[in-house]
C-alpha cells in the first residue's frame, strides 16, 4: 500500500482530504498535531498531520488469500468478530510487522537466556529499530532541530528567570534542582515542600553536592507519583472472567496504538491469550487500523456499535486471559457522548478503566479532560507521546490532583516495544531532565 501524508489546520479539514484522495474506505495509520510557525510558540498555528492509505488495498490482499472472504458492512445488532489469521499479508501493517517481529525475537532470545532470572517490568528494546511513519524527510529532521534548539533556549530562560524564585538560603546545589523542577512546571508550592523536605535531610556537604541533591530531589520527587504495581503480570480476575481492561480518553491521544501495544506485550511477555474489543465506529477506518493491528500481533478482533452487543463479544472471549476494549474519543465538553461511554462500560463492567491523556497537552487541557471524564469511572491514567513533551512537570500536578495510579507510558509510535510500566523514579528523573531514552541510574 502506498502511504500518503494530508496536513491541515484541523483534525476534520485532514481527515476530509483524506477521504477526497483516497476514499472513505482509507486506512489511517498515524496521526499527529504540532505547532508551526511563531516566535518560541508566540503566534504558532496548530497543525494536524495524517498518514494514511487506502483500505481497498487490505481488502483485496484478503480476498486474494480467501476468495471466500467478502467485505461487509459494520452490523448494527450484532458485532462483527474477526479472527486474525498471523499469516496473512497486510500491506498497510508493513513498518509495524517488522517492528513487531524485531520484538518478538528479542523477547525470545532474553527469555532464552535468562530463564533463571526474574523477568523484567520493561519491555526490552530491540536492537533493531525502525523509524517512525512521516518522520523521514529533510522537512521533518528541519523541523525536529529547530523544536530541540528552542526547547534548549525556553529551558534555558526559565532556568535564569525562575532560579532567582528558590527559598532563600538554599545551597547553590539545591538550588539547582529548584530552578530545574520549575522550570518543568512543578507547582511551586510543591517544588518548595520538596526541596526544604532534602534540606532537612541532607548533611552540610551533600546539600553542596549537585548529584547527592539531584539523587535526594529525585527520591523525594518520585514519592508523589502514585503507580499501579499491577502492571507486571496479567493476574487472574476474583470473578473468573478474563481480566477486562478498558481505555478512554479524548480524540487524538493515542488510544488504538496504545491498545495494540498492550495486546502485544501481553501475548508475547506475558505468554497470555488475548482477544481485542473495539467499540470506535466513529471514525475513517478506524476499525481497519485496529484490525491491521490484531492481523500482525494474531489475536481475535470483536467490533461492537451498540452497548447491548458487547455481552455477546465478550461471551465469546471467555476461554481468553485478558480483553482489551479500545473506545471512541470523546470530547471532554461533549456530554452526549459521555453517556453513551458510560452505557457502554457499564455494560461490560471492565475490571480496570485507563484514562488516556498525551503528554504534550497543558496542565489546563489535562486536567479538564480528568474532571469532565470523572463522570466516568477511571481508576488509572496512561501518558501518552512523552516523546513529544516539551515538560513533565504538568503530569507530576495533574497525578497528585487525579487520585489516580500511573499505569503506563508510552514513548513512540512503534508497537509493541515504546510502551513501558509507569515508574516513579524514571518519571522523577524526566522531572528532573534526563532525556526519554536515557535510563535512570540506581
Amino acid at each position: 500500500m502506498n502511504l500518503k501524508t494530508f496536513t491541515a489546520h484541523s483534525m476534520a479539514q485532514a481527515l476530509a482530504l483524506v477521504k477526497r484522495e483516497l476514499g472513505s474506505d482509507a486506512v489511517v495509520l498515524h496521526t499527529r498535531s504540532y505547532k508551526r510557525g511563531g516566535v518560541l510558540g508566540i503566534g504558532a498555528k496548530t497543525v494536524v498531520e495524517v498518514t494514511a492509505g487506502r483500505g481497498s488495498d487490505v481488502g483485496r490482499a484478503r480476498r486474494r488469500a480467501n476468495p471466500s472472504v467478502r467485505a461487509a458492512a459494520l452490523p448494527k445488532r450484532r458485532p462483527n468478530i474477526v479472527q486474525a489469521d498471523p499469516k496473512e499479508h497486510v500491506a498497510a501493517g508493513d513498518l509495524i510487522r517488522k517492528t513487531y517481529a524485531a520484538a518478538k525475537a528479542e523477547i525470545e532470545k532474553t527469555q532464552q537466556t535468562q530463564k533463571t532470572t526474574a523477568p523484567s517490568a520493561i519491555m526490552p528494546v530491540p536492537s533493531v529499530v525502525t523509524a517512525p511513519i512521516a518522520s523521514d524527510g529533510p522537512n521533518a529532521r528541519q523541523l525536529a532541530d529547530e523544536m530541540s534548539a528552542v526547547k534548549h533556549l525556553v529551558s534555558q530562560m526559565m532556568h535564569q528567570q525562575k532560579a532567582e524564585a528558590a527559598p532563600a538560603s538554599l545551597p547553590k546545589a539545591l538550588s539547582q534542582q529548584y530552578a530545574a523542577l520549575i522550570a518543568q512546571e512543578v507547582a511551586c508550592e510543591l517544588a518548595d515542600e520538596i526541596v526544604n523536605k532534602v534540606r532537612r535531610q541532607l548533611d552540610e556537604k551533600d546539600l553542596h553536592d549537585e548529584d547527592a541533591c539531584f539523587r535526594a530531589v529525585r527520591r523525594e520527587l518520585a514519592g508523589y507519583m502514585p503507580i499501579d504495581t499491577d502492571t507486571s503480570e496479567i493476574k487472574p480476575s476474583p470473578d473468573g472472567r478474563p481480566r477486562t481492561i478498558a481505555l478512554i480518553g479524548p480524540t487524538g491521544v493515542g488510544k488504538t496504538t496504545t491498545v495494540a501495544k498492550l495486546a502485544a506485550t501481553f501475548k508475547l511477555k506475558h505468554k497470555k491469550k488475548v482477544a481485542m474489543i473495539t467499540l470506535d465506529t466513529y471514525r475513517i477506518a478506524a476499525v481497519e487500523q485496529l484490525r491491521t493491528y490484531a492481523g500482525i500481533i494474531g489475536v481475535p478482533l470483536h467490533v461492537v456499535s451498540e452497548p447491548g452487543d458487547i455481552q455477546h463479544a465478550l461471551d465469546q472471549c471467555a476461554g481468553y486471559d485478558a480483553v482489551l476494549i479500545d473506545t471512541a474519543g470523546r470530547s471532554q465538553r461533549d456530554g452526549e457522548r459521555l453517556t453513551q461511554l458510560t452505557s457502554f462500560l457499564d455494560a461490560a463492567n471492565p475490571h480496570e478503566v485507563h484514562l488516556v491523556l498525551s503528554s504534550t497537552g497543558s496542565q489546563k487541557v489535562l486536567m479538564e479532560a480528568v474532571q469532565r471524564f470523572s463522570k466516568v469511572r477511571t481508576d488509572r491514567i496512561i501518558f501518552t507521546k512523552l516523546d513529544e513533551a516539551v515538560t513533565f512537570g504538568v503530569l507530576l500536578n495533574v497525578l497528585g490532583k487525579a487520585d489516580m495510579r500511573l499505569s503506563y507510558v508510552t514513548t513512540g509510535q512503534e508497537v509493541p516495544h515504546q510502551i513501558e510500566p509507569g515508574c516513579s523514579k524514571r518519571m522523577a528523573g524526566l522531572v528532573l531532565g534526563q532525556m526519554v531514552g536515557e535510563k535512570s541510574d540506581s
